[in-house]
């Protein structure tokens, strides 16, 4: 059975909001997996899985990196890191079942014996696991590793569906450093795996309040009417972070906050909040709306990039009351460097739905607290009936909150008790956590779920990448030129430069105090 008939077969239509795809037996293997990621996200994500009783019984979880190690050794350590990093209590009768299941398997990326010998024991482990041919690949290492992977998969024969079973691929970002590499990249790949095999990841997606996105909008007759340039007069995505750089200088060099942040993540959000309602809750009925809202964003021409974007590094500064350096005086960062650590941006999409609407986006380190949200500022009511008494009436604002309390909250305008009138704003909240009274699971939790069930509705399809390079280029170009708009500092603690509040105040408009 090939991937596309087997994601098919156990996600035909995705009906109804309580359904969802069964995952099914496999082998999952971690290229890298002795590196963070493996140790913070993916080890705690794949035992919470099982701790909560989401995975079925032969779920194998194998290592695959260049350090000699045993299985106990690798067992050992991803313990240590499980009860370092799970959202929950790491069980020790659990674990010693669950641990039973990881292996190790030592080996240069580059080098194809160690993929024949991972060929013969996948084949070992489908016998006496009862893992069905099903294979998992996720690629936790470099990108500069991933076309040495995908290669020696291929020759391997391990890109292959076996035995009625399937092979799928995860690729976590960066996906690309601008569209030209992008393109090479989806190349890369389609010659090991093809599109239906292919989950390129974005841990934002998986999110409980980035899923209950669609849910908000197509299951509650109340919002979608008005979600339109009639009735909504901006939107604003913010992504604030109190930390810097953290030791990944060597990267952000290289990257910087719209590359890292804006190219994936804020895009991804936007299409969320943007797209049309799809046809049915297939994952490419869904994908297909939000490559349409990236193909639509204005594209922001050189000569238009200092009018419509502002770019800041953040300087020394204080966080929370203590002293933190600037930017360039983080280890490993170019004491001249011009990579931006804080990106606004005012974006229009050409569409009937959201013409004449601009969306705002903003993403920084070092700001005076870390959180993610969406808000939809609605148009004002009119105040005819409040103009003898003076009263300014406030906009209706709607905000999804991604990280880290993640909900949904509602401003409106209503009466103060008492004789006389008087109106001031108040917020309907809802919370996840105290609403249903359990945590959400992680991000990456969701994500290795949907994978292991051919659901890749909450993962990026490659013509969506291709779409948010085209736009993300040409500001990245012009910042590049030998006139490229100035680059402003701000002080960490600080909201950043002042001319991102400049941004929305040509305008008429500020930011959202978050």
């Amino acid at each position: 059975m090939n991937d596309a008939a087997d994601q098919q077969q156990t996600n035909p239509l995705r009906e109804g909001l309580t359904s969802r795809a069964v995952p099914q037996p496999c082998a999952i293997v971690i290229f890298g997996a002795t590196g963070d990621l493996t140790h913070r996200k993916l080890m705690p994500a794949v035992y919470n899985l099982a701790a909560d009783g989401e995975l079925p019984p032969a779920v194998v979880v194998i290592g695959f990196a260049r350090r000699p190690k045993s299985d106990d050794e690798f067992r050992k350590e991803m313990e240590e890191a499980t009860r370092k990093f799970s959202r929950q209590n790491v069980r020790d009768e659990i674990w010693g079942t669950f641990s039973q299941s990881i292996f190790y398997h030592q080996s240069e990326f580059g080098d194809a014996a160690g993929y024949k010998s991972l060929a013969e024991r996948l084949d070992k482990i489908d016998k006496e696991r009862g893992t069905r041919g099903n294979r998992l690949f996720y690629f936790a290492a470099g990108p500069d590793q991933f076309e040495t992977i995908l290669k020696n998969l291929k020759d391997a024969g391990l890109n292959r569906a076996k035995d009625g079973g399937w092979a799928r691929v995860i690729i976590e970002k960066p996906f690309g450093t601008d569209l030209k590499s992008a393109r090479e990249l989806n190349r890369i790949v389609h010659e090991a795996f093809d599109e239906s095999q292919t989950y390129r990841i974005d841990h934002f997606l998986g999110k409980e309040t980035a899923q209950n996105i669609l849910v908000l909008r197509f299951a509650n007759a109340i919002f979608e009417p008005l979600w339109n340039t009639r009735y909504i007069d901006h939107v604003q995505v913010t992504a604030a972070e109190t930390l810097g750089v953290e030791g990944r200088a060597g990267y952000y060099e290289t990257a910087g906050a719209m590359r890292d942040m804006v190219q994936n993540h804020l895009l991804q959000l936007l299409c969320l909040i943007a797209m049309e309602p799809p046809t049915d809750l297939r994952a490419d009925s869904i994908r297909d709306e939000k490559v349409k809202v990236v193909r639509a964003l204005r594209r922001i021409l050189r000569e238009q990039v200092s009018l419509d974007v502002v770019r800041g590094q953040y300087a020394a500064g204080a966080i929370n009351g203590k002293p933190v350096p600037g930017y360039r005086e983080e280890e490993k960062v170019d004491k001249r460097s011009t990579i931006e650590t804080f990106v606004a941006l005012r974006i229009k999409i050409d569409n009937w739905r959201w013409a004449d609407v601009p969306i705002y986006m903003r993403v920084g380190k070092r700001l005076p607290k870390s959180a993610t949200e969406i808000s939809v500022h609605f148009k004002k009511a009119p105040a005819v009936l409040f103009n003898k008494e003076a009263i300014t009436l406030d906009q209706n604002v709607l905000v999804v909150r991604i990280q880290p309390d993640e909900g949904i909250s509602l401003r409106m305008m209503a009466k103060i008790p008492g004789t006389s009138l008087r109106i001031e704003p108040v917020k309907m909240d809802f919370h996840y956590g105290t609403s249903f009274g359990k945590a959400s699971p992680e991000a990456y939790e969701r994500l290795l779920l949907d994978a292991m069930s051919g659901d890749a509705t909450l993962f990026a399809r490659h013509d969506e990448v291709e779409e948010a390079w085209a736009f993300v280029d040409p500001i990245e170009e012009a910042w590049h030129a030998k006139d490229a708009p100035e680059l402003y500092f701000y002080p960490a603690g600080s909201w950043g430069p002042e001319e991102a509040d400049e941004l929305l105040a040509r305008d008429g408009r500020a930011w959202r105090r978050l």
